[in-house]
């Protein structure tokens, strides 16, 4: 029993109204109530804790990270007008998860679309109106018959939403929009409609939708321009954990693993939470891996495929230009990307590049000092690079591969890489480290082809800071401290001297390295202006 007391006399709240409060693993109370600071009331005299505070806390503590989300979302509900809500991302980052976990005890009304990839027959209008219509059975809608168009399922989802409206704020989360959209149903016109007419008109109506495939959520919502045109009120794009979220995640699950393998876990699964949940305790990362991918009925041999075909309308040539981008760690340029695969570069192609972007596949950027200031796109998800490497077209027959190649020549060049792309998805954190996160900056690479002057230098990422100082990156991922030698050294100078000709006289160049363990000191390591180990990247 916990028992509040006030002034004039002890308040009770029973144990088993307060379910989320309390944890049945370690009977224990899974919220501290010093966090809340009681409410007095000046009238009554007397103490008073708002229980939805607690259950908000509560749920939110579930969730890994999403600081900023969680907070956006609270404040979209807590306001006095309606909101309407446009989630995206890439396909297992956890959009669902988020809002579930967010609002579960305040849902009015919930609806997924049937995923339009059935492998027995393609999804009609008919199946997601059908599958439209049970969920409003299930919400309390009284019988009726199956709604035969958008407009007139969305008018009956107005007329429950009215029969249930108890004064306070209705939560509507519709998921995988997107598939709801088949060919001929004219679902945007409706869906338009229902907002227009019904939901921008009532206050309390909080409208939540999630889409996986983000070239659908930027075309027909974020970037609307016709009947939905500035309509959304609030848009998140969740993208995949960082390292430090990586590590919450599996302290949350108690799973113990090292900086080191949450690192090269990150590597493998590129900060996706459904993927990490796979994960058992008492294994080591390397069995975790060959349970993943290499044993049979792995759970994640066949994703590549499946994660393209969930979120793409024609998934061949987004998965070709997925394929070619991992083979250069530097990228291709859009010319080349149209060479290659045999491509038209027009408006189709952009949208697919744009695409491929805003899922959080393909970074761009532009590569220091050439003059033609070409963007270039590099495949930046670490998990697209971990499978076309080790397990597309790979026939391994060995159930414990990755258990068995942890030195293996290949393994070793795929992590040098690889954490190369790990660096460039923590510009953040590596600049925090630096103590620069608030000063302007470009992120690049370079290289520069060598001829009978002078030699060649590859730049692996360069920090180019309004302050006039330019961090020359040097990327190393080891076992152990990193310890330059002489050729090191004269290799690392020339970098600097071929830089240096590049820049203004006013700039500085601090070489930096991001790696593992650290620096060790000798006579060579003093070249180095700055050191960021992982411990500063999981911060």
């Amino acid at each position: 029993m916990l028992v509040i007391f006030s002034q004039n006399a002890p308040y009770s709240l029973r144990l088993a109204d307060y379910v989320p409060l309390y944890s049945a693993k370690t009977h224990q109370f899974t919220i501290d109530l010093a966090d809340y600071i009681p409410v007095y009331l000046a009238k009554t005299k007397i103490f008073s804790i708002f229980v939805t505070d607690i259950f908000n806390k509560s749920y939110m503590d579930k969730l890994i990270g999403r600081t900023q989300e969680k907070q956006e979302l609270q404040n979209l509900y807590h306001s006095d007008k309606p909101e309407f809500v446009a989630i995206y991302g890439r396909r297992r980052v956890g959009k669902t998860f988020l809002v579930k976990e967010l609002f579960q005890d305040k849902m009015t009304f919930y609806h997924s679309g049937l995923s339009p990839y059935d492998k027995e027959r393609k999804i009609t209008m008919r199946d997601q109106l059908e599958a439209f219509y049970a969920s409003l059975m299930r919400y309390g809608m009284e019988e009726n018959r199956c709604p035969k168009s958008w407009l007139e399922a969305f008018e009956m989802l107005g007329k429950l939403l009215e029969s249930l409206d108890d004064g306070e704020r209705q939560v509507i989360f519709i998921d995988e929009l997107p598939w709801m959209d088949t060919a001929r149903s004219r679902f945007i016109v409706a869906f338009e409609h229902f907002w227009n007419t019904w939901g921008a008109w009532h206050d309390r109506v909080m409208l939540i939708v999630c889409g996986s495939a983000t070239s659908w959520m930027l075309d027909n919502l974020i970037n609307n321009k016709g009947g939905l045109y500035d309509r959304l009120t609030w848009q998140i794009k969740l993208s995949p954990f960082t390292l430090g979220e990586c590590k919450s995640f599996f302290e949350a699950r108690n799973i113990v693993m090292s900086d080191y393998d949450i690192i090269e876990c990150y590597m493998v699964l590129g900060g996706i939470p459904y993927y990490m949940n796979y994960f058992q305790r008492g294994k080591s990362l390397a069995q975790n891996i060959d349970m993943l991918f290499f044993q049979r009925g792995a759970k994640l041999e066949s994703e590549f495929r499946r994660l393209f075909s969930s979120l793409f309308s024609n998934p061949d040539d987004y998965m070709s230009v997925v394929k070619l981008l991992s083979r250069r760690h530097i990228g291709f340029t859009r010319e080349e990307i149209v060479r290659h695969l045999g491509l038209t570069s027009g408006g189709s192609f952009s949208k697919m590049m744009e695409s491929l972007v805003a899922s959080d596949f393909v970074k761009t950027y532009r590569p220091f000092a050439l003059q033609d200031n070409s963007v270039r796109y590099k495949l930046s998800d670490c998990f697209c690079q971990f499978y076309l490497t080790f397990v597309e077209g790979q026939r391994v027959n060995d159930t414990a591969f990755w258990q068995h190649n942890q030195n293996s020549a290949a393994m070793n060049a795929w992590r040098g890489i690889t954490f190369e792309q790990v660096c460039f998805n923590h510009i953040g954190q590596i600049k925090r480290a630096l103590g620069v996160e608030s000063v302007a900056s470009e992120e690049t690479a370079w290289i520069v082809r060598g001829d009978e002057e002078r030699h060649g230098a590859q730049i692996d990422m360069l920090i180019i800071r309004a302050d006039r100082v330019v961090n020359l990156c040097e990327m190393k991922f080891l076992s152990n401290e990193y310890e330059p030698n002489a050729s090191d050294e004269l290799a690392l100078r020339n970098r600097i001297a071929v830089l240096q000709e590049k820049l203004s006289f006013k700039q500085n160049i601090h070489l930096t390295l991001v790696t593992t363990l650290g620096l060790k000191q000798n006579t060579h390591s003093g070249v180095f202006q700055q050191v960021v180990t992982i411990k500063q990247l999981l911060n």
